[in-house]
């Protein structure tokens, strides 16, 4: 597949709340994350858990998001997640409308909004190629592919349903054409990253596939050597 509106592929791990990555392990497997990065110049990220976000971001320079917004303003919301919190505590970006926490279409918006507001960037979740057009079309920074019944499961949404990647490829181009396009779902090894770029990513989130393997380094060692050789 041609190679069309080039941009620094970015690979952005999110760390749910797996206790691989939570409190000090957080920071160790952030700064080893970092290190690959480095080491091989490519972009990487890292999601942390709420109450990771301020310890890792002073521990490593690499970007680190918020795993949710929500659209609500300073003020009487107990237990929301103030954009300008996320922002203080020093995560530069956010992940809004994963599968695990999904919220309504006017809300997505709202939120982006909101992340605009403080300067957070932002990465906007969609299971299907109609929602990740619909989301394109509200402007985030990212929006990230991925289809739920594939997450964690260790089977690539790039090599198991490679159509959703390129019908949402297609979809999200004809609505918006600066939006940085990324992957996820079941991405376990190198060579389905290199497949989710042929189809027109722009770079991968993935959770499972890095944190909870036994080598996370290695597992994104072989990521970035994918996205080199892709190019």
């Amino acid at each position: 597949m041609t190679k069309s509106r080039s941009r620094e592929p970015f690979l952005l791990i999110n760390f749910k709340t797996y206790l691989e990555a939570t409190g000090k392990r957080a920071i160790d497997l952030s700064r080893k994350l970092e290190s690959v990065g480095r080491e091989l110049g490519v972009k990487v990220g890292v999601a942390p858990q709420f109450c990771d976000i301020a310890r890792v971001a002073s521990e490593v320079s690499i970007p680190v998001y918020a795993q949710h917004i929500d659209s609500v303003t300073p003020g009487a919301f107990t237990g929301h997640v103030l954009a300008e919190s996320a922002k203080a505590a020093g995560a530069t970006g956010t992940i809004l409308n994963h599968s695990e926490r999904n919220i309504r279409l006017a809300d997505i918006g709202q939120s982006v909004q909101r992340a605009k507001e403080v300067g957070l960037v932002t990465v906007t979740c969609a299971s299907s190629a109609k929602l990740s057009a619909a989301v394109a079309l509200i402007e985030p920074d990212m929006v990230a592919i991925e289809p739920p019944e594939l997450i964690g499961s260790g089977r690539a949404v790039s090599k198991e349903k490679p159509e959703i990647v390129t019908d949402s490829v297609k979809q999200i181009r004809e609505v918006n054409p600066n939006v940085q396009i990324l992957c996820g779902a079941g991405i376990t090894t190198g060579d389905d990253v290199y497949a989710a770029l042929r189809l027109g990513a722009q770079g991968i989130l993935v959770s499972s596939g890095v944190v909870k393997a036994p080598k996370p380094d290695d597992v994104l060692t072989d990521f970035c050597k994918a996205v080199l050789k892709f190019g």
